[in-house]
């Protein structure tokens, strides 16, 4: 029997896997959990000068936020799914050396009746203890993650589109204020040039069970219109309009869907995040690659190398939120992040570990000169 192609989560975690098979052990790292509406994601790295190298990573797609649109409830499918993928995280942390962990949660777990139920069940079942975030942690989180991506030559301005399975975050950040060179060393992310905000409470699962394909001829454009109608007349950024106006702002998009229609958009036969990392796409290409799927049938799209049959009936819901912003707030560019808010997580932790052993040297105060002197 022929074995059944990989999708591009489990090729990931395959390649992953074997890869923090080796060394194991071999330094302390830091770990970053994010258990999101669609997927559980877990980063293991080790710190380097400026940055980190990753030494493990596991993703799955498991819908927790399935089912929640019409309920308000955690379904038991979901949560088995999520707990399974979580122990999973448990064991794999179990062999390395951890000097510090985040685990966090989101709108799934936000929102849910039974979400503190269910977190309780995963620290019972799993020994994590899972912290629920705000909608601005999760925000400036996304934004320490990318801080790499922005063209600070080219604009004044960036919005950072993270779109999740519940919610999706915008991030008006200003790329011409000073302290954005001393938050790519610190990584605070509260004290990030982000000027304005927005949390909207429709991710790809939600919207897509919103707005089912087959249910009418339009479900795209209402898709469209849905999203369209949060993000119109948002107050708090409106004070960034001009410079929008006048062209010196990009887009920077992070999540699934995005780093998909970037796969498909560049024709891999199989995903590369090297390749898509970092890309650049205009708003026409972002339409020609929605328009090329919308083609398609959902077994088409399952077919394709980089969405696969997790994300075949998701995918066009993300792409329908990334044109509704795109529409609100044009810009002719957009960058394609496969990094966000488990990279942020990894270098807030980092950065803070640094500033504690700063600060106990600083207390100790210098060596005794015998001691000196010794070495």
């Amino acid at each position: 029997m022929s074995q059944a192609p990989l999708t591009p989560d489990a090729r990931r975690d395959h390649r992953d896997g074997v890869r923090g098979r080796t060394g194991r052990g071999e330094s302390p790292c830091y770990a970053a959990l994010d258990l999101g509406t669609n997927n559980c994601r877990l980063l293991i790295a080790a710190p380097t000068v400026g940055g980190f190298r990753i030494v493990e990573a596991y993703s799955r797609i498991v819908r927790l936020g399935e089912g929640m649109t019409g309920t308000g409830r955690l379904q038991e499918g979901a949560m088995t799914r999520a707990l399974a993928a979580l122990k999973t995280c448990a064991e794999r942390l179990s062999r390395r050396k951890i000097t510090a962990l985040r685990a966090i949660a989101t709108q799934a777990c936000r929102s849910a009746d039974n979400g503190p139920e269910f977190l309780a069940r995963v620290k019972e079942e799993t020994g994590l203890a899972l912290e629920v975030i705000s909608p601005k942690q999760e925000a400036q989180l996304s934004v320490a993650g990318c801080l790499n991506l922005f063209d600070r030559d080219g604009a004044e301005a960036a919005l950072v589109i993270d779109v999740g399975g519940g919610s999706t975050e915008l991030s008006w950040v200003d790329l011409t204020d000073p302290g954005l060179d001393g938050q790519q060393r610190r990584f605070e992310p509260h004290r990030l040039p982000i000027r304005a905000w927005l949390s909207m409470p429709v991710g790809v699962v939600s919207l897509a069970e919103r707005y089912p394909e087959a249910s009418r001829a339009d479900w795209f454009e209402a898709m469209v219109e849905d999203v369209r109608a949060r993000v119109v007349g948002f107050p708090h950024a409106e004070k960034l309009r001009e410079v929008f106006a006048r062209g010196r702002t990009h887009l920077v998009g992070t999540s699934g869907a995005i780093t998909s229609l970037a796969g498909v958009h560049l024709g891999l036969r199989r995903y590369d995040r090297a390749q898509v990392d970092g890309l650049w796409l205009t708003e026409a290409d972002c339409r020609a690659v929605t328009d090329k799927l919308l083609a398609l049938t959902p077994e088409g799209r399952a077919q394709e190398p980089c969405i696969g049959p997790d994300r075949a009936d998701l995918v066009l819901a993300g792409a329908a939120i990334l044109r509704a912003v795109q529409e609100e707030w044009p810009c002719a560019r957009a960058r394609v992040a496969d990094r966000g808010l488990r990279e942020g997580l990894l270098l807030s932790l980092m950065a803070g570990a640094g500033k504690r052993r700063r600060r106990r040297r600083r207390r100790r105060g210098p060596a005794p000169a015998a001691a000196q002197t010794a070495a």
